[in-house]
């Protein structure tokens, strides 16, 4: 899969689970070419703002969007995911 791909794949699943207010995927797996562990997986940065997180930890805010991409993980489409993930009152929104 292609990173457009697995880009397409994160903005979907995000959007259907979460119906964010904003939602940026920055592919930076080219900041990672050559690393053998990566295993041909993509590198990817998420900043996510939805109501979805209000009430929840970091922890848990992770978890939620670790969750909704565990398939695509489990199967290295995507290697590593930096997650930022916040509530509209906390993003000034």
């Amino acid at each position: 899969m292609m990173n457009t791909q697995r880009v397409a794949l994160i903005e979907e699943r995000l959007t259907n689970l979460f119906a964010p207010k904003a939602l940026n995927i920055i592919d930076e797996s080219a900041k990672h070419a050559g690393h053998a562990s990566a295993g041909g997986g993509g590198h990817f940065a998420v900043e996510i703002i939805a109501d979805a997180f209000e009430g929840k930890s970091s922890i848990q805010r992770h978890r939620m969007v670790y969750d909704a991409l565990e398939d695509a993980m489990r199967s290295n489409e995507i290697h590593a995911l930096s997650i930022k993930a916040s509530t509209p009152a906390e993003a000034g929104q």
